[in-house]
């Protein structure tokens, strides 16, 4: 279950950093075009680490796995696949 879920979330990772893209140019103006997905970026990327370590502690107290445990894993990690679509929002469209 740790692998897999290590699996899913270097998957999300991937995925969220190939939503940013280069600057059109080498101008200060270029760069502070994609700034805001930049941040979008870097708060995702920490908000995952967050969970990621977590996720590492809390497997670590068990001493079996259950199919309880296997399907709430499973709800985890669908919501986590929903953080490159809002890290995408919210680069797109900054508060």
């Amino acid at each position: 279950m740790e692998a897999f879920s290590d699996g899913v979330l270097a998957i999300i990772i991937t995925i969220m950093v190939l939503e940013l893209h280069m600057p059109d140019g080498a101008t200060f103006d270029a760069i502070k075009s994609i700034i805001p997905t930049f941040i979008a970026y870097v708060l995702s990327y920490i908000y995952m680490g967050i969970y990621w370590n977590n996720h590492h502690h809390l497997v670590s107290t068990l001493s079996r796995v259950s199919g309880k445990i296997l399907w709430f894993n499973l709800h985890w990690l669908f919501w986590m696949s929903l953080l490159p679509v809002a890290t995408k929002w919210l680069g797109t469209y900054p508060v």
